[in-house]
């Protein structure tokens, strides 16, 4: 039977985290370009209502075919404050923000987030925070400020809406820091699951717009709001979970810089909005950002890769060295 290195199983396990974490970011960018749909026509509270519901049932069926069953007592207090903040919060405010401000201004104050999301990490996780994860995180905030001014249309932002956007970065990232240690005592589907319910369950009150809403609006726009729920809620949320569990908050806030740049690719191939030369130079930034603060020293990846050494026979009688 082929001995496998633990060295070799570690890889392994940092390329299926790299995947999932590549799964979630291609499905957030997606969801900008559904949101355009769904969002006019329905309100806020009933977007994120829909999108919530439709990921909770979704999760909700595989875990039942999975028998996940309940998560452990103590994680329940991490999956709570993500449902509420991330889930509800996060998913409300941004939704409403999105309807006052512009959308490059959307994603300036947005982008945030990861910044939040590495000083809360550092200070309540214990996070490292490497100089390589800094500098990564400087050049990605750069090009999102590229593709921000480069979306920016020009006094369509409001005092409210850049306030609304704000409160969603710090949602985002309080629910981040909050599912990190729950996932070290419950499953990512677990978590995300429980999470997206605490999530809808807040969200109840919007229930008559959704009603509402739901009788007039377009098959397209109540399709994309379906969507949402199933992929990029249901499935990307999953994939980050699973990934967080396996590396820190701050890398993982790190790399959503990649979303920008997928959305301007999205929304050049699937809206036809073709990029200027400024979006473009701010969509490469924010992924070089990403590579760089996903990026090991040298010497670390060396060590990680190199096969383990087997020692060298001695002859009889010889000791070994102190």
């Amino acid at each position: 039977m082929m001995n496998i290195s633990p060295a070799r199983t570690a890889r392994r396990a940092e390329l299926f985290a790299a995947a999932a974490a590549v799964v979630t970011v291609v499905l957030w960018a997606s969801a900008f370009v559904a949101i355009r749909s769904a969002g006019d026509a329905y309100s806020p509270g009933a977007l994120a209502l829909g999108r919530l519901s439709a990921g909770a049932v979704s999760l909700g069926v595989i875990c039942l075919l999975r028998r996940e069953g309940l998560p452990p007592r103590s994680a329940w207090r991490g999956i709570a404050i993500s449902g509420v903040l991330w889930f509800g919060f996060y998913m409300v405010v941004l939704n409403w923000g999105e309807q006052q401000v512009d959308a490059g201004t959307a994603a300036l104050v947005v982008n945030i987030g990861p910044i939040l999301i590495a000083l809360l990490g550092a200070r309540l996780l214990g996070d490292p925070m490497p100089p390589r994860l800094l500098a990564g995180m400087a050049v990605s905030f750069a090009g999102a400020v590229a593709v921000g001014l480069s979306m920016s249309g020009g006094g369509g932002s409001s005092v409210l809406g850049v306030v609304l956007c704000l409160l969603a970065a710090v949602g985002y990232a309080g629910g981040v820091v909050a599912q990190k240690p729950a996932l070290a005592k419950a499953s990512a589907l677990q978590v995300t699951t429980f999470g997206c319910l605490v999530g809808a369950v807040g969200c109840l009150p919007f229930a008559g717009q959704l009603v509402g809403e739901a009788a007039d609006a377009p098959l397209s726009a109540t399709l994309n709001m379906v969507y949402l729920g199933v992929f990029p809620t249901a499935l990307a949320f999953t994939t980050w979970a699973y990934a967080l569990a396996r590396t820190t908050a701050s890398r993982m806030g790190a790399t959503t810089y990649a979303v920008p740049a997928l959305v301007v690719l999205m929304s050049w191939l699937a809206l036809g909005e073709v990029p200027g030369l400024l979006t473009l130079g701010g969509g490469v930034l924010c992924l070089a950002g990403v590579a760089v603060s996903r990026s090991r020293p040298r010497a670390a990846a060396v060590r990680a890769t190199a096969p383990e050494s087997t020692p060298e026979p001695q002859p009889e009688g010889a000791s070994e060295s102190a």
